[in-house]
């Protein structure tokens, strides 16, 4: 298996994006992650749903678990609040990485090696392709999830398990 064969399309957004939407997108798909383009529309960052919970609580209970117990279901309630008029790209940790990224022809093994190494949900696939005048564009052809890749390499197991 060849990275371009398990790369799938997958929910994308752009460091402009509202935060809000990038949430709602989350939660609606069940998404461990967004991968995040840049205004080209190459991929920029990986922002992780753990980061953006982050964004909801507020530092001081960040800091001091303890105090999250008293502040009341009212206030609670109001959370996602925080993410309101922001953008995905204010939601990136400052020290936001490019995310991983794969050839087409990477293997299967390779590509998990990418995702053990980095500990990221997911890793994108690319072409790189160079332009009229030798600038080197990035082309996106999809993304494998760490469950669609255990998904793959367990069925491949099975299938060599079988009589």
């Amino acid at each position: 298996m060849r990275a371009r064969d398990l790369a799938v399309e997958y929910e994308t957004v752009s460091v402009d994006s509202d935060a809000m939407d990038a949430a709602r997108l989350m939660a609606e798909h069940n998404l461990p992650a967004l991968l995040v383009l840049d205004e080209r529309g190459e991929p920029r960052a990986i922002l992780p749903a753990s980061q953006m919970i982050k964004m909801l609580v507020p530092a001081y209970v960040v800091e001091d678990p303890t105090l999250a117990a008293v502040v009341d279901e009212k206030h609670a309630d109001r959370l996602c609040q925080a993410l309101a008029g922001r953008r995905v790209g204010d939601c990136l940790p400052h020290e936001a990485t490019p995310p991983p990224t794969a050839d087409p022809d990477h293997t299967a093994l390779e590509v998990a090696a990418l995702m053990a190494r980095v500990r990221s949900p997911l890793v994108a696939v690319t072409e790189r392709s160079k332009g009229r005048r030798t600038a080197e564009s990035t082309r996106l052809l999809g993304v494998i999830t760490a469950s669609h890749l255990l998904h793959e390499l367990l069925g491949a197991a099975e299938a060599s398990d079988s009589p």
